[in-house]
């Protein structure tokens, strides 16, 4: 029996994890490094209870929508859009949010409420069940069993869908509704179909073909399928006949497969993603699929619209019909590092970079603040070659090599398996997570922010390899970089190790940061640069070594999540955000709304620039839109105002005479500003004290080189693309900057879409 089976299933997680924990780690060697298989002794991991069925082997996955299922006995809220639901007791809730959307300077709100408006589908025979489990998944679908395999239930739901594919064993098809009797608008009790309307929220019942409805006046109806066990809820856009009609020709092809494909076309500078359904057709000769496209998708496909949409704190979602659609989004130019201009003074580059690396290094530390400092010191070492400053380029490579070789090497100099506190990465096989300690912000226990942590690895893995690509080959470190990148965003199915795009969403087009998403408003993601930021350093990496597969991953990764960025946490052309909504930036992307704030600081300062930073030459994306840069800049001055006034106030304090007075970040400020205004922002730099310390992942001589840069070249000029990834180009005074690099062995001829072209020597910037 299936309750029997979960047991047994929970009890087996809870073994294995007990005999792994007590076998102690083995130190796996992979090529020059090692890692641990299994934790650390002392060591914080996720819990040793999955809630999974029991034939379901593959590594779970983490960062989703829909995680909290495998995390606790039924489901926090979870949002596939246009619908949310939630397993409880009684079964599946499911709610639409649109009707209720609405908005303050707080955040845009469409979270799943207290259960008046929604409906819940549960089972004739069972009133409670014990619990609901993960029962399979695809790339953006789940399904999860209710009870028994025999007597129970599994229903089927995912991002864009307005259906929910259900099977009942044991029993039938039951829906209460939490307000009072819904409206009847079409069909009748002796009707397999039934178009219903629950306040603003219309709703298609279906049942097979020959079933028979009891109930019809009260808020729970009980659909009578003659022994037929499929069955489906869908989401009307309205109530007019045709549109059941349409919804009914597909509510019994369930859909059973969603799978995502991606290319990257070179010369075209274009991310082309593909989104298949597999289906089965109960019923009927249907086999497409109904599907409704977030406002990111349907700027980029041409997929066959149905006229029909939704509303959903990312948009409007426009419903398409079909087997598959297309999406061909352009991909932003990114640089290793910008070009040192005629602005730039090398001798205070030189001063800059000397403060810069005066600090005694750290090599060892928790995964995120010895990520920012490979960040900066990969940030270093291009301008300091540029400068013709070798002996510091040699520093920035030795502290990069030994922070990342340290990490990458599971044994200490006694030869002994590292203890958490000494710089080490452990593979939990229960969970399929790789796990950096000394761990930090839940990226152990809860296996948050991977891609946040390891992305700073992978970029300066792959500054190390643009110099050298022989250090990071497989027989040497490469090994274990692709085990990180692996843990991140494993573009293999059937990885035995770990989930397929751990924190990458395919369909909603961005990275989730919560291991669990055990939250009301499901899963978030705060820092949308530093994501860009992990999917920029695979894309060098690639590039460094040669490998295309890898390079357009990151291609593909990089393009659609700054496509996201750019719509719902900035919505650059100002068609999304709803009009209540005052404030110029979402910093919070969740599952059930947009949030104007952070996890660690209300200072606007934060707010803002959690989304900008770590600026390297794979932020450029940022100034992609300048006037709206300069709406973002805008805003952040007179929040910044209003909380320093607020702030004096209760010190007593005289009030600021300004909001341009920063007292935290004012370097990735000043280089956010540089986008649309940098002599302004160079003319603040250089009057900075001398006192002053730039953000942890930042560095002087970054900030300089990137505000003289700017200075020179003008802004980004997101109309010119190019056949390499690693082009950009700038305008100023009507005239063009083409600057490109090339990391590879032989010589490249950059061709750019406006007709000009720039010869590039092997591993070398160029500038025309």
């Amino acid at each position: 029996m299936m309750r029997l089976s979960i047991r047994v299933s929970l009890l087996l997680c809870l073994g294995q994890a007990s005999l792994l924990a007590a076998a102690g780690p083995v130190v796996t060697p992979l090529g020059a490094g090692s890692y641990l298989s299994g934790l650390p002794p002392g060591a914080k991991g996720p819990p040793a209870l999955i809630y999974r069925s029991v034939d379901l082997h593959r590594p779970m996955p983490t960062c989703d929508w829909w995680s909290s299922l495998a995390w606790v006995p039924f489901s926090e809220p979870m949002y596939p859009h246009p619908l949310a639901v939630r397993a409880v007791e009684e079964g599946l809730r499911v709610y639409y949010p649109g009707p209720g959307i609405t908005a303050n300077n707080a955040a845009i709100f469409g979270f799943m409420a207290g259960g008046r408006d929604d409906l819940v589908l549960g089972h004739s025979s069972i009133e409670k069940f014990p619990q609901a489990v993960v029962a399979g998944f695809s790339d953006w679908f789940v399904t999860a069993q209710f009870g028994e395999t025999t007597r129970g239930m599994r229903v089927t739901f995912g991002h864009g869908s307005p259906f929910v594919f259900a099977w009942f064993e044991g029993g039938e098809p039951v829906v209460t509704f939490g307000r009072e009797a819904p409206q009847v608008f079409s069909g009748s009790a002796a009707a397999p179909v039934l178009g219903v309307r629950q306040g603003r929220r219309c709703y298609g019942l279906f049942a097979p073909t020959g079933s028979t409805w009891t109930g019809l006046g009260t808020s729970r109806l009980h659909a009578r399928t003659a022994g037929k066990p499929y069955f489906a809820v869908a989401l009307l856009p309205d109530d007019k006949p045709e549109t059941l009609a349409l919804f009914q020709r597909h509510a019994h092809a369930h859909v059973t497969d969603s799978r995502v494909s991606w290319q990257y076309d070179e010369a075209r500078a274009m991310a082309r993603t593909t989104f298949s359904f597999a289906t089965r057709a109960h019923e009927g000769g249907e086999k497409g699929a109904l599907f409704a496209l977030y406002p990111h998708q349907w700027r980029h496909s041409k997929a066959a619209l149905t006229g029909h949409a939704y509303a959903s704190v990312r948009g409007p979602m426009k419903l398409a019909a079909g087997a598959e659609f297309v999406t061909e989004i352009p991909l932003p130019g990114l640089l290793p590092a910008l070009p040192l201009t005629e602005s730039c003074d090398r001798a205070k580059l030189r001063e800059c970079i000397d403060a810069d690396l005066r600090d005694k290094p750290r090599l060892v530390g928790d995964t995120y603040w010895l990520g920012k400092a490979l960040g900066k010191w990969a940030t270093l070492l291009p301008l300091a070659e540029q400068a013709g400053y070798e002996s510091a380029a040699d520093e920035c490579a030795r502290r990069l090599r030994g922070a990342l070789e340290n990490f990458l090497t599971a044994t200490n100099a006694a030869g002994r398996a590292k203890a958490p506190g000494e710089g080490v990465f452990a593979y939990d096989a229960h969970w399929g997570a790789l796990i950096g300690y000394p761990a930090s912000f839940g990226s152990d226990g809860d296996l948050n922010d991977h891609h946040f942590h390891y992305g700073y690895f992978l970029r300066a893995a792959a500054e190390v390899a643009r110099r050298d690509p022989a250090w990071a080959a497989d027989s040497r470190w490469g090994g274990l970089l692709r085990l990180l990148l692996r843990d991140i965003a494993s573009p293999d199915r059937a990885d035995p190790m770990f989930p397929f795009l751990r924190c990458f969403d395919p369909y909603a087009g961005h990275s989730w940061a919560s291991g669990h998403a055990k939250f009301g408003d499901g899963n978030n993601n705060e820092s949308s640069s530093e994501a860009a930021n992990a999917w920029s350093g695979l894309l060098l990496l690639g590039e460094a070594l040669g490998d295309r597969p890898l390079r357009d991953l990151g291609a593909w990764l990089y393009a659609t999540e700054i496509s996201a960025i750019e719509d719902y946490w900035f919505d650059v052309r100002g068609d999304l955000f709803p009009k209540d909504y005052p404030a110029s930036v979402v910093t919070m992307v969740w599952g059930g709304k947009g949030a104007n704030g952070t996890w660690f600081s209300a200072n606007p300062e934060a707010v803002h620039g959690i989304n900008f930073l770590p600026l390297t030459g794979g932020s450029l994306y940022l100034g992609r839109w300048p006037d709206y840069v300069r709406k973002n800049y805008e805003a952040l001055v007179r929040e910044n105002l209003a909380f320093e006034t607020r702030q004096a106030a209760r010190k007593s304090a005289p009030p600021p005479a300004d909001g341009a007075q920063w007292d935290q970040w004012a370097d990735i400020i000043w280089m956010y500003r540089a986008l649309f205004e940098p002599a302004e922002a160079l003319r603040e730099f250089n009057a900075r004290p001398a006192s002053f310390k730039p953000e942890a992942g930042n560095s002087l001589a970054q900030t300089y080189a990137w505000l003289t840069a700017f200075h020179s070249l003008g802004q980004v000029d997101r109309t010119v693309t190019a056949n390499s990834p690693l082009a950009v180009v700038f305008l100023k005074g009507g005239q063009r900057a083409h600057a490109a690099w090339n990391l590879g062995a032989q010589p490249r001829t950059v061709v750019f879409s406006d007709g000009a072209q720039v010869e590039c020597p092997p591993r070398s910037l160029r500038v025309k």
